[in-house]
């Protein structure tokens, strides 16, 4: 139990917020299916069969199900904006450090974000002038947008669809070979992982999940030189990454490669094809908002992701409410 509250919320109860109640979640923040040993699974409102992505699941599943009009996530390789897209809400992961994470349980500092879920682009912009009073208001018009678009090749059909016509309501646009996250990265999430649970594991291993247990103890397993060499490739990763936006506003691309996927598909086979599209941003640090762009397979949600530079975010949430608006239009 908690001794006191986050400074996230406290902010948010300032402004006139009131908490309606906590949410379920993966175990520790650490999962993207919001499965959960001690207190259950959460349910994805949308489709009994579906997972409501995680970690923040229980955050987007009591939005889609109408039970608060606000929530917010934590996001350490894509726990906002995956359960946003799961459960066709919307999720935005703020420029690291932008919104204070003290009072919130760590995974892995350096990639930790907090940050806004609502079901319109409005109320997460309302949330984040409370988390950031100097965020500026930022008014746009999507023709004078210069977007860069990736990844869609990688996404099922109905996803790709959906993110295809997203971007053909900006101005000027190209298709770029923009760089996913190397593997070699994780070592450094990873030991961060480790760091943080380095003394409750030693004295409660056996209170943990099966589900994150392993994943402790694999990240508990990092060597020295792994984990130097992992900073260094995150090192060279962020240069590569401004490189490749260099002379656009922003990024688009799928939040996810698919609709919420089927229970039946164990957590550990979905983390790569998941967390592909979303963990790059925490490994930069850059701001990225998860919107809700039409049906895609099976008739469920697919979602787009804007992506700007570190302090773009002003930026960011004003074109998302401009594509918001342009895409109920059509």
């Amino acid at each position: 139990m908690p001794d006191r509250t986050a400074s996230a919320v406290s902010r948010l109860e300032a402004a006139g917020y009131a908490v309606v109640g906590k949410t379920n979640l993966h175990e520790f923040a650490y999962g993207i299916t919001s499965e959960n040993e001690h207190f259950g699974d959460v349910a994805n409102p949308l489709a009994a069969d579906r997972y409501p992505g995680g970690s923040s699941g229980g955050s987007a599943a009591a939005l889609a199900a109408g039970l608060c009009d606000a929530a917010l996530g934590t996001d350490s390789a894509g726990s906002i904006r995956i359960p946003a897209a799961c459960c066709g809400v919307v999720g935005f992961k703020p420029t690291h450090g932008l919104v204070p994470t003290d009072g919130c349980w760590p995974l892995a500092p350096s990639f930790d974000t907090a940050g806004p879920m609502a079901r319109e682009i409005a109320g997460c912009t309302k949330m984040m002038q409370a988390l950031d009073p100097q965020l500026p208001s930022s008014p746009v018009d999507l023709a004078d947008v210069r977007i860069a678009v990736a990844w869609l090749d990688d996404a099922d059909p109905g996803v790709r669809t959906r993110v295809e016509h997203a971007a053909a309501l900006f101005g000027p646009s190209e298709t770029i070979a923009f760089p996913l996250m190397p593997s070699n990265i994780d070592p450094a999430f990873q030991r961060e992982v480790a760091d943080v649970h380095h003394d409750l594991f030693a004295d409660h291993a056996d209170r943990y999940g099966a589900n994150v247990r392993r994943k402790v103890e694999h990240a508990l397993s990092v060597t020295d030189e792994e984990y130097e060499a992992s900073v260094a490739a995150r090192g060279r990763y962020q240069h590569e990454a401004a490189e490749a936006l260099e002379g656009f506003d922003l990024l688009v691309v799928p939040t996810i490669g698919m609709v919420a996927p089927l229970r039946t598909t164990p957590e550990p086979e979905l983390r790569r094809p998941i967390l592909r599209f979303t963990e790059p941003f925490n490994v930069l640090g850059w701001p990225a908002l998860a919107l809700p762009c039409g049906p895609g397979e099976d008739g469920l949600p697919a979602s787009v992701s804007l992506v700007g530079r570190a302090g773009d975010d002003a930026l960011i949430l004003g074109v998302g409410a401009a594509l918001e608006a342009a895409l109920e239009g059509c």
